[in-house]
């Protein structure tokens, strides 16, 4: 599996609705609030972000937000993909185990369950279930990338 296996599967994904997309950006800064919440009380945080990487990681919550807004605003499956691996390779480097995507998407999905519309969350989910599906590849993506010699990221 490589970038053009994840941009092929993500093409699946269909464009979330204008109303849905406009409940996830009123709420947004509130589901930011939760999320890093919700992950400050884990007890493996610093095994997950690492020593000095909480405030990177609420800059994470905030970017990923506003991130995933533009997309549901205006679905792109090539810059979905390349978006997320440059994340995952940026955070990598920052010493956040892969052990951290997991946790995070999980968090936005029990939050969204909880806070948005019903509607609203079956047609953000399959986004959410795709990048879990897809940490693997990410991870195996990320790695390679930063392991190849006179990479440019």
């Amino acid at each position: 599996m490589d970038r053009n296996y994840l941009i092929k599967t993500a093409e699946e994904l269909k464009q979330v609705s204008k109303k849905s997309a406009a409940e996830f950006g009123l709420k947004k800064d509130g589901l930011v609030v939760m999320m890093n919440k919700k992950m400050e009380i884990r007890p493996d945080l610093l095994e997950m972000v690492g020593a000095g990487n909480v405030e990177m990681m609420h800059d994470n919550h905030a970017n990923h937000a506003r991130f995933l807004e533009s997309i549901f605003n205006q679905h792109s499956s090539e810059i979905l993909v390349d978006t997320v691996l440059w994340v995952f390779r940026a955070y990598r480097s920052r010493n956040f185990s892969s052990t951290y995507w997991a946790a995070q998407l999980n968090g936005w999905i029990e939050i969204y369950k909880k806070e948005l519309s019903p509607e609203c969350f079956q047609e953000i989910y399959p986004y959410y279930n795709w990048m879990q599906i897809n940490i693997p590849t990410f991870n195996k993506l990320a790695e390679d990338e930063l392991d190849a010699p006179l990479s440019a990221h």
